[in-house]
């Protein structure tokens, strides 16, 4: 394997899953909650369902960080999750929407910018 392939080896992307149960029983809860769901939309995470949000990371570095990140982030309540995949693994998995099955997702093309 050449040196420059390793760095674009499968197994250095990463896949980030954050995956929470955080109470909404009380107004504050509920605002917390929602706060919580809004930061991890706008540090590039995407639902999957809707207490499961993902995201691309390049390398375990990144995923340190943003794990880092996240444990800054978590309400008073509740709990949260994070796992780390490689983006081998997370291609992997099966995904079932109603009665059909899919394939994971692929790791998003390079955005080029002009």
């Amino acid at each position: 394997m050449r040196p420059n392939s390793a760095a674009l080896s499968a197994y250095r992307f990463m896949w980030l899953l954050v995956m929470f149960d955080l109470p909404v029983g009380t107004k504050a809860e509920r605002r917390a909650a929602t706060k919580f769901r809004q930061w991890l939309l706008d540090e590039g995470y995407e639902m999957s369902q809707f207490s499961i949000y993902m995201r691309f990371c390049v390398g375990k570095e990144q995923v340190e960080r943003r794990v880092r990140d996240i444990g800054t982030s978590v309400p008073a309540k509740g709990s949260v999750h994070v796992l780390s995949v490689t983006d081998r693994q997370f291609e992997q998995m099966a995904v079932f929407r109603g009665k059909g099955r899919g394939r994971g997702r692929s790791a998003p093309h390079q955005l080029e910018l002009f």
